[in-house]
């Protein structure tokens, strides 16, 4: 709400990562967010579903698309009055929350019910990612701090299970990976009982590993930064398959 506040006109109208969204526009999709978050989840209210036979991806592209249609004619200064209000509705809703109950599916993280505290976690990683290309935009600091990006990159892991599902491993290998400099971390995806599980650390002896800098790390899970971009940023060690295969993580839908 601070950074919005203080941007000036044509700050607004300037283009994000996101393609074809402007400031504007990646503040009016949160702003849905937010709505979309307190009728969906607070009041169990169901206005919008998939199609027969759409696949929740094209949903997902869909009824953003639509809202964007409609919203743009939304005032930077209105946008700021709403979620002043709908902000703070939301918190309420996700601290009345019991963070170990099992809740829906986090898309990208696995078909099966996910923790209370992993849904929560991803709305922070959408929000925190969408303020990133805000503030690339108009030329601000990102909140890179380790108390902003630790929490960050600590949920867009878990993408690395499904991106290696498929893979041809043995029981008990390992594939690592590491974000460097402050905010990083390291995490091991260990093949076990015929599947990917994630767990924070790195193993001593990975049959692959995958090191990029933490900055880049938020970017190449959200689709900010290319494989192709990616591989000129990070450092693979070992086999050559599932270090690439760990490439395609991807933490958004």
């Amino acid at each position: 709400m601070a950074l919005l506040a203080d941007l000036a006109p044509a700050q607004w109208r300037r283009p994000t990562a996101c393609a074809g969204w402007s400031v504007h526009d990646v503040a009016l999709h949160l702003l849905g967010g937010q709505i979309s978050n307190l009728s969906r989840r607070r009041d169990g209210f169901s206005g919008l579903t998939p199609a027969a036979g759409e696949a929740i991806g094209p949903f997902i592209d869909r009824i953003n698309d639509e809202w964007m249609r409609a919203a743009r004619r939304i005032s930077p200064a209105l946008l700021r009055e709403l979620m002043a209000v709908t902000g703070p509705a939301v918190a309420a809703y996700f601290a009345s929350l019991d963070p170990s109950a099992l809740g829906g599916p986090v898309n990208w993280a696995g078909p099966e019910p996910a923790p209370v505290w992993l849904d929560v976690a991803r709305e922070y990683t959408e929000w925190w990612h969408h303020q990133q290309h805000v503030r690339d935009a108009v030329a601000r600091p990102g909140l890179t701090e380790p108390r902003y990006l630790v929490p960050a990159l600590a949920t867009f892991v878990h993408s690395l299970p499904v991106a290696l599902d498929g893979m041809r491993a043995a029981e008990g290998d390992a594939v690592v990976l590491a974000a460097t400099g402050p905010g990083g971390g390291e995490w091991t995806a260990l093949r076990t009982a015929g599947r990917w599980r994630l767990f924070e650390g790195g193993a001593e002896k990975p049959r692959a590993r995958v090191a990029l800098p933490a900055d880049a790390a938020w970017r190449f899970f959200t689709r900010g930064l290319g494989p192709e971009a990616a591989r000129a940023a990070v450092r693979l060690e070992g086999d050559r398959g599932l270090a690439e295969a760990a490439l395609r993580a991807v933490a958004i839908l």
